[in-house]
């Protein structure tokens, strides 16, 4: 999904200032806290704009898990998935308290996202074990990756939070573990789950654009006027190295990008 805010935001910073070169270290927002970095109305906005996003997609990560785990095919499986629910629980109450501190309503915040990833779920239902691992491993990373480069942008507080709630929880190594073995007792499973992760980067572009094109204060803190600024080389280069761990992550289930 994120993949296609990052598109979204190379094509807006052609229309956004970038941040003045001689702009002093100390006055951006990635050295303030939040008390400090709140006080523009915009940034404000952005950054609740910012953890609703991530609240819900933790939310819906958990039930995703919880789902998935009934198509386990062992009972040490299916723990392992009702672990990592958990987990991903944990992340969203983090995020609403936040949310609750800094005076937002979690649930306002979390609404106008809610339809577009619940939408990429529904398209992208999985049809059995593999198919769900894959997805949770492909998507999430993604979603890790491009929220750890916005991170650095964020006011001090706010981005010790969004990298504790991206912690792996074991999901990864799992998925790695389960899907090469499945590839290796049976090749031409390989086949079919790299075009199912096609498939999930195709479904993501699509509703992620449609999120940020209608969230303003979000899409110009992802390109600048708010934050440190992303100009547009910058831009392209954060792409770069978000598709490049993209594709040694499906070199690593086995899977061709």
């Amino acid at each position: 999904m994120v993949a296609a805010l990052v598109g979204l935001a190379i094509v807006r910073s052609m229309e956004t200032p970038d941040t003045p070169a001689d702009t002093p270290a100390e006055t951006t927002i990635a050295a303030k806290d939040w008390a400090a970095a709140s006080a523009e109305p915009q940034y404000r906005a952005a950054v609740v704009d910012l953890l609703g996003a991530l609240a819900y997609g933790e939310l819906a990560a958990f039930e995703r898990l919880a789902e998935d785990a009934k198509l386990a095919p062992s009972l040490e499986d299916k723990a392992e998935l009702a672990a990592m629910a958990s987990a991903e629980f944990h992340h969203f109450e983090q995020l609403r308290a936040r949310l609750t501190t800094i005076e937002a309503d979690p649930t306002a915040a979390m609404e106008p996202f809610a339809a577009a990833l619940d939408e990429f779920h529904r398209q992208t239902a999985p049809s059995d074990w593999l198919e769900g691992l894959v997805k949770a491993y492909v998507g999430d990373s993604i979603a890790s990756d491009f929220y750890r480069e916005v991170a650095a942008r964020l006011d001090t507080d706010t981005r010790e939070l969004v990298l504790a709630v991206l912690d792996d929880t074991g999901h990864a190594s799992f998925a790695v573990e389960k899907v090469r073995s499945a590839i290796e007792a049976e090749p031409r499973v390989g086949g079919r789950l790299a075009l199912w992760a096609r498939r999930l980067m195709g479904e993501a572009l699509s509703q992620a654009q449609r999120v940020v094109a209608d969230r303003d204060a979000l899409s110009t803190m992802l390109v600048g006027g708010v934050a440190d600024g992303f100009d547009l080389a910058e831009v392209g280069r954060m792409f770069t190295r978000i598709t490049e761990a993209h594709t040694k992550r499906m070199a690593a289930l086995g899977l061709s990008a």
